[in-house]
């Protein structure tokens, strides 16, 4: 009888950033292969909402991943819905957004960069990894096994190309901003160092590092992007479920430490 690697049945996996583009399409890639998933996010009702469209006993969970308190409380309520912990999928991060879009140009240079801007990306993406990890991970060490899941960038690899962002006109529309590559290329450095801390737990830690995804950005963008990557193409959401299937369950069972790139060969130029 042929085993199932990617067979995920009865795992209860815990997505950070649920809510978000790519987040949802993590959710219900679990969902597919038959995980139950816990949904969290900033904003409890919502994930509820998201959550009952999912089936398979999935739940929301509303939480501040950047305040202890939080996740702990966030540990305690899926332990008491379900009992266990076996996947958790630190995809929760924030990209800038800047309050004045016509000070965006002169605010995203790095000469001008806001330090406020550059804190609050390194609480989100950097101390909200590690404090989900540290909590929610050591439910897994406790118990023997897990896997944990950190999604990251192209950005984490490489720096970015600002000339992405010169439109048809040769106007530089604004600067792709210092932080979230610096925090992206955090994240695969903390991958390692949970693998090498954990290997004796039996809990696997690997990165996943995604490309652009096509999200209703300017066409001189999607051009400009597309061009530069061998597939001639941006993402779709749904391309990153092969690889989360794959790292999430028995399929990598000797697999920890990775950096599982899938940018469409973007990162290979």
């Amino acid at each position: 009888m042929k085993s199932n690697l990617f067979d995920l049945t009865g795992k209860v996996a815990v997505v950070t950033g649920s809510l978000g583009l790519i987040g949802k399409h993590h959710c219900l890639a679990l969902v597919e292969y038959g995980a139950l998933v816990a949904v969290c996010d900033i904003d409890e009702e919502n994930c509820g909402k998201f959550a009952e469209t999912l089936g398979n006993n999935s739940a929301g969970f509303g939480a501040d991943i950047t305040d202890r308190n939080k996740v702990t409380q966030l540990k305690d309520r899926i332990l008491a819905k379900y009992g266990k912990i076996d996947i958790l999928v630190n995809n929760a991060a924030i990209n800038d957004k800047f309050e004045d879009p016509a000070a965006t140009f002169e605010q995203s240079k790095f000469e001008n960069y806001p330090v406020e801007l550059w804190q609050k990306s390194l609480d989100v993406n950097v101390t909200g990894t590690f404090l989900c990890s540290q909590i929610i991970g050591s439910v897994m060490a406790e118990n023997g096994g897990g896997s944990i899941i950190n999604i990251a960038s192209t950005y984490g690899l490489v720096a970015p190309n600002q000339d992405l962002y010169i439109d048809e006109n040769g106007n530089q529309k604004f600067f792709k901003t210092v932080a979230y590559p610096v925090t992206k290329g955090a994240i695969i450095s903390f991958t390692k160092f949970l693998a090498a801390y954990w290997g004796n737990k039996n809990v696997r830690v690997n990165t996943l590092t995604p490309g652009g995804v096509e999200n209703n950005q300017d066409p001189y963008f999607i051009k400009k992007y597309s061009e530069r990557t061998p597939l001639n193409r941006m993402a779709q959401p749904f391309d990153y479920k092969g690889a989360l299937i794959f790292l999430a369950g028995d399929a990598s069972a000797y697999v920890t430490g990775s950096n599982l790139v899938v940018d469409g060969g973007f990162t290979i130029w």
